[in-house]
C-alpha cells in the first residue's frame, strides 16, 4: 500500500512543455459581428431619433392646421349667424315699413274718436303684433329737436323755448332697436332772435325783487 503524504493534493497531469497558464481555459475571443454590434445600436438610435424628430414636426404642423380651421370655422359661423340676423332685420323692416300708412290711419281715427266697434279691434291687434316684431313709436310734443331721428316740416320763432323744440308731432317716427325706418315729422320752434330767453327772464325778476345787486 501507498501512503499519502498529508497536506498534499493530487494535481492533474500537465503535458511536458506546457506551462501552467497553458493548462487553465480561456474566453473565446469575441468574433467581429459581436465586436461590431455596439455600433450597429447606435446608428440604428440614432435613426430612430430622427424619425421620431420628424414624426412630432409633422404632428405639431398638423396641429397648428388644425386649430387654424378651427378658428376660421367659428368666424364663418359667426359671420353667418350676423348676416342672418341683419337679413331677417331687414325683411322685417320692409314689412313694417308697408304697414306704416295703415298705423297712421289708425293714430288719426282714434284722434278724432273713430276707433270704435270692431275696427277698434283689428287697430289693436294690428297694433299688438307690430310690437311683437320690435316696431316701437317715438316723437314727443317738447323734445329736443334731434335732426337724426327728427325730420323739420314746419318752423316758427317762440318766446318761450330756450333751443329748438317740437312743438307738434304731424307723423310719429318709428324704430326697430336701433334702426329708424322713418323719421319723426314734427314742426320746430326756436327762440325768437334778440328775445332774453325766459329762464334768464326768470332769473332777472328775481333779482328785482330781491332789491337788485348789493352794493360793495
Amino acid at each position: 500500500m501507498t501512503e499519502e503524504t498529508p497536506g498534499f493534493e493530487e494535481k492533474p497531469d500537465v503535458p511536458s512543455g506546457a506551462t501552467p497558464d497553458d493548462a487553465e481555459p480561456k474566453a473565446a475571443a469575441p468574433s467581429e459581428e459581436e465586436a461590431a454590434a455596439p455600433a450597429g445600436d447606435t446608428d440604428q438610435t440614432v435613426g430612430l431619433t430622427a424619425q421620431l424628430d420628424q414624426v412630432r414636426t409633422a404632428l405639431a404642423e398638423r396641429t397648428a392646421d388644425l386649430q387654424r380651421l378651427q378658428a376660421e370655422y367659428q368666424n364663418y359661423r359667426r359671420r353667418v349667424e350676423r348676416d342672418r340676423v341683419t337679413v331677417k332685420e331687414i325683411a322685417v323692416a320692409n314689412l313694417l315699413s308697408e304697414l306704416l300708412p295703415v298705423l297712421d290711419d289708425v293714430g288719426r281715427a282714434r284722434e278724432h274718436g273713430e276707433l270704435v266697434g270692431g275696427f277698434k279691434s283689428v287697430a289693436e291687434s294690428l297694433e299688438t303684433v307690430v310690437a311683437k316684431l320690435g316696431l316701437q313709436q317715438f316723437g314727443k310734443e317738447g323734445e329736443s329737436f334731434d335732426p337724426t331721428i327728427h325730420e323739420a316740416l314746419m318752423h316758427s320763432y317762440a318766446p318761450d323755448v330756450t333751443e329748438t323744440t317740437c312743438v307738434a308731432i304731424l307723423q310719429p317716427g318709428y324704430r326697430i332697436g336701433e334702426r329708424t325706418i322713418r323719421p319723426a315729422r314734427v314742426a320746430v320752434a326756436e327762440p325768437q332772435p334778440g328775445a332774453t330767453p325766459a329762464a334768464a327772464k326768470e332769473e332777472k325778476t328775481d333779482d328785482e325783487e330781491s332789491g337788485g345787486t348789493e352794493e360793495v
